[in-house]
């Protein structure tokens, strides 16, 4: 079996994704497209509008064969991380012979190309970049200058979707790993866009209009039916996050990815002010609102740099979600494959090591968390879908 994989969150699931996986299947020619989906949080640092099982129904439904879940642990960390354990999932799996990604411009050579360009971070790179820092110019802006310096494509560095679908091409060339790269342009609106448009809307747009008409336009019917009993409460759940700040030690807060520097001690100092005001007075043109939004959301789940190298280290699990029940004997004699154990019933995690064991517990303390924000629940079981 010739698997193409497609590394996700899905939150919520909607048209653009079904054409994802409709463009991925036929690009690939693969004989089953397996999605890697973030939990029931995001890298962005936000709770889920829906529950990990019911988006992974969703993307099943949309033309998945089979999801499984990645760990809290990269989930919820800067792109770099978040690609990388991602990609080692996929790798301990010999049957993923693609990945696909949406991005807004850009073929397989070119993200090849630029990736290894970003790999080898050679001397002119780091003097153009360094240059820019020092001379007062943000991360980003100096990083494109250094990109473009040694001949990369300034846009493939400039657009949120390209520059993550870059971060999947680095993985998997440091894995030294044959997986073919199947870029996919995105359709319609561009990412973070918060208006609804006509048929295909971001995800952004769609959390921010939960209660529009014009929500059946862009989302399948099946979703639309959960998101109508949605109980995203956006306000609660920063309530819940700054709560769990506000009884932190700087000494634990460095421990999260980004908050070095002294930023640990900027975000305790403003833990007294409405969660948005945090977010506005820490951000800057060296620090960005999503980093700050990860950071304090990494906090609330206990989510540790020192933890996540260890995990990323490892040999890890599969825990399937949601599969297609036509393909379901063949998705699993090809995972069974993988150089990790499943992971279905609770007796499974005795095949588990004690560092794999505390990465799935992170998992389980972010499903209780975001139950405790929802006040919803769900079982943990893998989903057949019919």
């Amino acid at each position: 079996m010739k698997i193409c994989a497609i590394i996700c969150e899905f939150n919520p699931f909607h048209n653009g994704h079904k054409y994802l996986l409709e463009q991925a299947r036929a690009l690939s020619g693969c004989d089953a497209l397996l999605c890697v989906m973030s939990g029931n949080f995001t890298q962005r640092g936000e709770a889920c509008v829906l529950d990990k099982y019911a988006r992974a129904t969703h993307a099943v439904l949309g033309g998945a064969d089979c999801v499984i879940e990645l760990p809290s642990a990269f989930a919820v960390s800067p792109a770099e991380i978040f690609a990388a354990g991602a990609v080692k999932l996929l790798s301990a799996i010999p049957e993923v012979t693609h990945l696909a990604f949406g991005c807004e411009n850009g073929d397989g050579e070119s993200y090849l190309k630029a990736a290894q360009i970003l790999l080898d971070e050679n001397d002119k790179f780091v003097t153009v970049l360094n240059s820019g820092l020092d001379g007062g110019e943000s991360y980003i802006k100096s990083y494109k200058s250094a990109f473009v310096a040694v001949g990369g494509d300034e846009e493939l560095v400039s657009k949120p979707n390209n520059v993550l679908a870059l971060e999947y091409v680095k993985a998997v060339l440091r894995r030294k790993k044959d997986i073919k790269i199947v870029p996919v342009k995105r359709l319609g609106a561009g990412y973070g866009d918060c208006e609804l448009h006509e048929n295909f809307s971001s995800a952004s747009a769609i959390r921010a209009n939960l209660k529009s008409d014009k929500l059946s336009e862009n989302v399948p019917d099946y979703v639309l039916k959960d998101l109508k009993n949605a109980v995203y409460d956006e306000e609660k759940a920063k309530n819940y996050f700054k709560l769990v700040l506000s009884r932190t030690s700087a000494e634990d807060l460095r421990r999260v990815y980004g908050a070095t520097e002294g930023l640990e001690n900027k975000i305790l100092s403003l833990a007294h002010m409405p969660f948005d005001e945090i977010i506005k007075k820490c951000t800057s043109r060296r620090y960005s609102s999503t980093r700050i939004r990860r950071i304090i959301c990494e906090n609330f789940l206990n989510l540790y740099q020192d933890d996540c190298e260890k995990f990323l280290a490892a040999d890890l699990y599969l825990k399937p979600l949601a599969v297609n029940a036509k393909l379901s004997n063949g998705i699993f004699a090809a995972l069974a494959k993988a150089g990790y154990p499943l992971v279905l019933k609770g007796r499974d995690r005795l095949k588990l090591d004690k560092t794999a064991l505390n990465c799935l517990k992170k998992d389980d303390f972010a499903d209780g968390q975001w139950q405790q924000i929802t006040g919803k629940t769900f079982k943990s079981k893998l989903i057949t879908v019919k």
